[in-house]
């Protein structure tokens, strides 16, 4: 997460510019209909916005203008699709919002950068290991888990590193080229939690998953010998 003050003002305009209509279109896309009679999505929905926010509030925040926390979007992301996720994804934005712990300027950059981005990886993997359908559900659970987690965190540092630089307006610590010996420190624990928490939901509550196919995965195995 990044604080105003190390942003331009262009970075925060074009934050806001692309964040606002990408909430607008997934609500547009959001089954709201099924979401209002179902209250099994209804609970799913809120407990997850509130993971989101309890996880984005446990964080390391820097003298420079940045924090550090983990961000959690992959699960939600196949939990609830991608259209529910970013709605999920602003609103505990907005409880940060409310607690101080986020500025409202900076609210469209970080959006993209910890709500947006994430999305788009995790969908992006679900897609592809959908295209392929494979029949092993560990294919999904690593793919789709621990892997989108993983790439989202290298993605999400880069973007972030990459407008700081831009800008200007942050002083890059000189330590940059060991970067990546750290990088494996943010990304392992990243996909483990990701990927722990889609286990549990496959093993125990596969139907909670919007993007898992239970048709497919969970099937008896096929005999060579049967008819």
């Amino acid at each position: 997460m990044i604080s105003a003050q190390v942003l331009s003002s262009t970075s925060l305009t074009l934050g806001w510019l692309g964040y606002v209509p990408l909430l607008l279109w997934a609500a547009c896309r959001a089954p709201w209909v099924e979401l209002c009679t179902d209250r099994r999505r209804q609970h799913l929905l809120f407990g997850t916005v509130f993971a989101l926010f309890a996880l984005w509030l446990v964080r390391r925040d820097f003298d420079t203008g940045v924090s550090y926390h983990f961000i959690g979007m992959t699960a939600v992301t196949l939990l609830l699709d991608w259209p529910l996720a970013l709605l999920g994804g602003f609103m505990a934005q907005v409880g940060l919002l409310l607690l101080g712990r986020q500025d409202l300027a900076a609210f469209g950059v970080n959006g993209l950068l910890i709500v947006a981005l994430p999305v788009l990886v995790t969908e992006v993997c679900a897609l592809l290991v959908e295209r392929a359908q494979p029949r092993n559900l560990f294919v999904y659970i690593f793919c789709c888990g621990f892997f989108a987690a993983a790439l989202t965190v290298l993605l999400c540092l880069i973007a972030g590193l990459g407008l700081l630089w831009l800008d200007g307006r942050f002083a890059m610590p000189e330590w940059l080229s060991d970067f990546a010996g750290y990088l494996w420190l943010m990304m392992f624990p990243e996909a483990f939690i990701n990927g722990t928490v889609i286990s549990a939901l496959v093993v125990f509550c596969p139907e909670w998953l919007e993007t898992f196919n239970r048709t497919r995965y969970l099937q008896a195995p096929w005999k060579d010998d049967q008819p």
